[in-house]
């Protein structure tokens, strides 16, 4: 058997990231071949993988980037099982790689994507699994959104303090100028998102199973009411459901005397323009 020299461990601790005891031992099983010892240490992350299948992946971390010229932003998600973890060194480097997948993926959108896009040389699931092997946890990619700017307009992002909600908006501008000076109310706008979780952006963009599923609901609700005014109470009650769940139309968090629209128009007609919102995305880990 070859002698397994501390050098040698140091090195495989190196390029693994594993802790001394797992790759002193994974040396001495592969009799100090180094290739051999890394595949066996990420053999052992999928091991893991594999044991840990049905286990919730409830706690993770959300994070957004923004291109140093503002015209695209990313936002993931990765997930694991415990906070404990998601606080962990390895996990909160991996998630960065994550990140840094979004603005490479061939795609704007779906989590999946990203396990195939390489960072630093490797796939994603490459890191995934070593992060898996020196973990002990379940670990997963959640959500992916990526947003790019066509034209005049601003990209707000946010992430909440506990690192499990976030959301991003894209803001349809006249100007460059505008763009600049709605850039405030654009981040408040994510802040509301994340607090507020609506569930559309306007009332055309519904998708149209959800609103029959709540007229079914307000439809028993009221069966006992007289027949002839029925259909009225069921329409004013989708009426005011529409409204409480569209972006646009809820109260906005930093002022509840406007709604959100109200709000970035505002902001936008006093910097001498206009300013639309076009998409949101939320992601919510747990």
């Amino acid at each position: 058997m070859a002698e397994i020299t501390a050098a040698t461990v140091m090195k495989l601790r190196k390029m693994s990231g594993q802790g001394m005891m797992d790759c002193k031992k994974a040396l001495g099983e592969t009799d100090g071949d180094l290739d051999k010892a890394m595949e066996l240490l990420r053999k052992k992350g999928l091991a893991t993988l594999e044991k840990r299948a049905g286990r919730d992946t409830t706690e993770g971390r959300v994070l957004c980037g923004t291109t140093d010229d503002g015209k695209t932003a990313v936002m993931v998600s990765l997930c694991c099982e415990t906070d404990f973890v998601a606080k962990n060194d390895d996990f909160v480097a991996a998630a960065e790689k994550l990140l840094a997948c979004g603005f490479a993926a061939p795609v704007d959108n779906g989590g999946e994507v990203l396990m195939d896009v390489e960072v630093d040389g490797r796939k994603f699931s490459e890191l995934l699994t070593d992060t898996v092997s020196k973990t002990g946890e379940k670990t997963e990619v959640g959500d992916f959104s990526r947003y790019t700017l066509d034209g005049a307009g601003v990209i707000g992002t946010y992430v909440h303090f506990n690192n499990k909600v976030g959301a991003m908006v894209e803001v349809e501008t006249s100007s460059d100028a505008v763009s600049s000076a709605v850039k405030g109310v654009v981040d408040g706008i994510c802040m509301h998102i994340t607090a507020m979780n609506p569930m559309a952006l306007d009332q055309n963009s519904f998708d149209a199973e959800v609103i029959e599923k709540e007229r079914r609901i307000a439809a028993e609700q009221v069966k006992d009411k007289p027949a002839n005014i029925i259909d009225k109470i069921i329409d004013g009650k989708i009426k005011k459901f529409l409204k409480d769940n569209c972006l646009i139309e809820q109260a906005f968090v930093r002022d509840d005397s406007k709604t959100v629209s109200e709000a970035l128009k505002e902001a936008a007609k006093a910097a001498g323009g206009e300013a639309k919102i076009k998409r949101f995305v939320r992601i919510e880990i747990g």
